[in-house]
């Protein structure tokens, strides 16, 4: 019997590795095998006790049922500002986990284009951010980054009525029957996408710097002496260090920045590791402005707050010919989810939107004017000062001619400011 040569047998990989597929034709390419991790196992949430859905409950800080009271707390880990943050490298985007970690479907509104994901069998039909009922709902997609941290619901929804309606109430220039007549939708809970940024600036300035000082000198044409200042200009130039820690950028381009903005600021020490059962029964929107994008836009936001500390660095008013070059260091980012809620209500035949921190219970929204209320307000700050004005053209006054003039202006020019301010904040309660 004969033996086959060693050489002869068919060349076998090593253990461990397998054949892929190569770019170059006639090349054959090995890697190692890529193990298999079990596919996680949908959540349902149904309630054990009584076969209700159940969802996440801000005042049991768990999974509740409100059938029956059944609760189960939600194992997820306290990290606070410690939170891991992770560096701008093409690894660590590749390696961060994808979807949701637990079954979801995503609703996309026709109107408003906005895409937020909830729980399969959901029931809903309206869009929280602009309330059209032009929606549909397919399979959420899995491969977005998966958020590593979120802030949980402080606030539970029957904790919203009261502050709602008495913010609904406040305003002399909104329309009276506003308190009383404005229906409420549903307040939909929602989780927001936002990116966490880390860096320390380094900008360099420099300048043209100029610095007064009183010069005595003799006037020929009164022949007398006077003081005037001058400024003397020189090339300076600094260097300023800013060390930014959790600058907060939305991540959604659906929700308003003014009301974001008005709603205030979210504690990011109750961070906690991101577990599925938050999710339950809530909304979340996965983000649509990609991180790359968003540190760009972030930079720009970075850089005029750099360019605003080295005005501040600068020991005078007088500056010209400014430049500055600014180095970011020691970038980082987190991914991470945060609480609002949201709710429109409808009155006089036009919709308004109102968000609510989940986080703090502040609340923010559109409210309409009753805009002849706030032009006769204004009527009633500039007619003081244009009738001293008109008054003090007549010379009957005599010698209180001038007075009345002086305060005619003032009390005009007070008008003026705060009539433009008032305007200003009426303006705003409408705008989103």
């Amino acid at each position: 019997m004969t033996q086959e040569h060693p050489s002869q047998q068919p060349w076998q990989p090593p253990e461990g590795f397998q054949m892929v597929e190569s770019a170059l034709e006639g090349i054959t390419v090995f890697a190692p095998v890529q193990e298999q991790s079990p596919e996680e196992a949908p959540r349902t949430y149904i309630c054990p006790q009584c076969g209700a859905s159940t969802r996440f409950d801000a005042a049991a800080g768990g999974v509740a049922c409100e059938y029956c009271g059944y609760t189960a707390p939600v194992e997820g880990q306290e990290v606070g500002r410690q939170a891991a943050e992770n560096e701008f490298t093409l690894e660590t985007v590749s390696l961060a986990e994808r979807g949701w970690g637990t079954e979801r479907q995503e609703l996309h509104c026709e109107q408003c284009g906005a895409n937020m994901t909830l729980e399969p069998g959901a029931l809903t039909a309206t869009c929280p951010f602009c309330a059209s009922n032009r929606v549909n709902v397919h399979p959420a997609p899995v491969d977005v980054l998966r958020p590593r941290y979120l802030v949980p619901f402080k606030v539970s929804p029957e904790q919203l009525q009261k502050p709602v309606q008495e913010w609904l109430g406040r305003g002399w220039y909104h329309p009276a029957e506003l308190k009383t007549s404005a229906s409420l939708a549903r307040f939909n809970g929602i989780y927001l996408p936002f990116w966490t940024f880390d860096t320390i600036i380094t900008a360099d300035w420099t300048a043209e710097v100029g610095y007064e000082r009183q010069e005595r000198y003799y006037d020929a044409s009164s022949k007398e002496w006077k003081t005037r200042t001058v400024i003397d200009w020189r090339w300076e130039n600094g260097r300023v260090t800013l060390n930014i820690d959790d600058l907060l950028f939305c991540a959604s381009q659906r929700v308003s920045p003014v009301l974001l903005k008005r709603i205030g600021s979210f504690n990011l020490e109750d961070l906690v590791s991101y577990q599925p059962d938050f999710l339950a029964g809530l909304q979340a929107q996965a983000y649509d402005i990609t991180l790359t994008d968003a540190w760009e836009q972030a930079k720009t936001d970075l850089r005029e707050r750099a360019r605003q500390a080295c005005y501040d660095d600068i020991p005078s008013r007088h500056v010209r010919n400014f430049s500055m070059t600014a180095d970011f260091g020691d970038e980082t980012w987190r991914y991470v989810l945060l609480p609002v809620y949201l709710t429109t209500y409808h009155l006089q035949g036009r919709t308004f939107q109102v968000m609510v921190n989940g986080q703090t219970g502040v609340v923010a929204g559109q409210k309409p004017v009753v805009w002849w209320k706030v032009r006769l307000a204004i009527a009633a700050l500039l007619l003081p000062g244009l009738i001293l004005l008109l008054l003090s053209l007549f010379s009957v006054f005599g010698e209180n001619q001038s007075m009345l003039l002086i305060i005619g202006i003032l009390l005009f020019a007070g008008g003026v400011v705060f009539s433009a301010r008032l305007y200003g904040q009426a303006a705003a309660s409408e705008a989103a």
